[in-house]
């Protein structure tokens, strides 16, 4: 996801983000709620059933005069603060891309907690719009389906060619060896965002680099009327997000090389059992934030000083205008093991962002790929990541200033170095449908004071798997 992120996306996630999400930063995306039929059917449908998209008329030019007079309709992902906030920030750019090429769109907001389902079911109805926005870790999952453009290389060379892309948002763009299902249009990465004035005041120098150089600072910060600690808890998309870093860091993985769902394996319990522990051991997380699922709560409560740290995708402009003092935001890379665990990798974050597709059967495709073309155009990359605290997608955009802050930088350090694809394989999206409802279940628990075990979790991982459909 996504996205989303997490305009300030105040996940997703971001929510995701986001399912991905990713969330610019507000992915997001998830709830606090089992997996219903319609979901599972729409998932089932989305691994079985191909969509037979009819050709479009006209050649691929992607020139800016392409389809003058068209009309496209365009499904953008919640980024911003809102979705009222999303329709400000889009709706002049969409008005200058009309005056540039009489190429008119209109354009809806769509929530990510209604997106993916939404996407699933145009894929296999037809009946979706000419462009969209995705989870960037959803792309192998629609790729599977056919339904959507492939972005060959005539078609990237029409937006400008692959090489303007970013190495690393382009590796979350659909199966390895394939032409893209979609291409980025806002990257981001997560990072551990910090109070420094709590930081200072607790005596504590600089950020945590190790997990347990974490548990150390994270219980100086906790009091009795105060959390070291705010998680996202019941969100479907924050969960597996942290599950698929942690289980990078512990040698796991959540598929095997054919694509195989392989949920339950000691390295993903374990995984799961630190991230649900923070709440239920290390008691650094309020037992409440299991009900966090839209995106916003856990942000919040660290912009307001209810809490010194959280986990998020690109959040620097989200926090400023939640009222937090700049000078008091710090950002470092995720924790990591002070020792790797066998096979384990020194990963921070997942590759997080937002991808932009075109349907196949658009009766528009010159248009909607001159909308690609202009949705990634520089002038547009800055305005817009600029917007909503994201990062620009392409590389030539990072010569505006606003990306060379140091905050900025750590976080696209960590996209390029230290950030991994989650993985581009059909199943993906059930992955974070089903994992991510059981870890929202999982912490559910430990709210209530039950105890969650490593042997609960594996349960839980092999009902899940036992619901992927091949």
């Amino acid at each position: 996801m996504v996205w989303r992120k997490s305009g300030t996306a105040v996940h997703r996630r971001l929510r995701v983000r986001s399912l991905t999400h990713t969330r610019p930063a507000f992915e997001r995306k998830g709830q606090i709620v089992r997996l219903n039929k319609t979901a599972t059917a729409a998932v089932a449908a989305l691994m079985l059933v191909p969509l037979a998209a009819c050709s479009s008329s006209g050649a691929t030019k992607g020139s800016d005069k392409a389809n003058t007079g068209a009309t496209l309709t365009y499904w953008a992902s919640n980024q911003g603060t809102s979705l009222a906030n999303d329709k400000q920030v889009l709706t002049p750019e969409l008005a200058k891309f009309t005056k540039q090429t009489g190429i008119k769109v209109e354009l809806e907001v769509v929530p990510w907690s209604d997106l993916l389902n939404r996407v699933l079911a145009a894929t296999t109805s037809g009946k979706g719009p000419d462009v969209v926005n995705i989870g960037n870790t959803w792309s192998s999952s629609v790729q599977a389906t056919g339904a959507f453009l492939p972005f060959d290389d005539a078609t990237l060379n029409a937006i400008g060619g692959k090489s303007r892309f970013l190495a690393g948002s382009m590796s979350a763009t659909g199966v390895a060896g394939q032409p893209p299902a979609a291409v980025p249009i806002y990257s981001m990465a997560y990072g551990l965002y910090y109070n420094k004035k709590q930081f200072k005041d607790a005596g504590i120098s600089s950020p945590p680099k190790t997990w347990d150089e974490f548990l150390v600072d994270a219980k100086k910060l906790t009091t009795p009327k105060h959390w070291a600690l705010s998680l996202e808890a019941g969100s479907k998309t924050e969960n597996i997000h942290s599950a698929f870093t942690l289980s990078q860091q512990q040698g796991g993985s959540w598929f095997d090389a054919s694509g195989k769902a392989t949920f339950n394996t000691p390295a993903n319990v374990a995984a799961i059992k630190q991230y649900i522990d923070f709440m239920q051991t290390d008691k650094i997380v309020n037992p409440s934030d299991a009900q966090y699922s839209n995106g916003t709560e856990a942000l919040k409560d660290f912009a307001t000083g209810t809490t010194s740290m959280v986990f998020w995708q690109a959040a620097q402009a989200s926090l400023k205008e939640l009222g937090m003092n700049p000078d008091d935001i710090g950002v470092a890379p995720v924790p990591v093991p002070a020792t790797l665990a066998a096979g384990g990798k020194p990963v921070t974050s997942m590759v997080a962002g937002i991808n932009l597709g075109i349907f196949k059967n658009t009766k528009n495709k010159d248009a909607a790929i001159a909308f690609v073309k202009f949705m990634t155009s520089t002038p547009e990359q800055q305005m817009l990541n600029k917007t909503y605290g994201s990062l620009p997608s392409v590389t030539d955009a990072y010569s505006d200033p606003a990306f060379q802050a140091p905050n900025v930088l750590v976080i696209k350090d960590v996209l390029s170095k230290s950030a991994a694809p989650l993985p581009q394989v059909p199943g993906e999206s059930q992955f974070e449908k089903l994992v991510g409802a059981a870890m929202t279940s999982l912490f559910a628990d430990a709210a209530t004071g039950k105890t969650v075990t490593s042997a609960q979790i594996a349960a839980a991982l092999a009902a899940a798997q036992q619901q992927v459909t091949d």
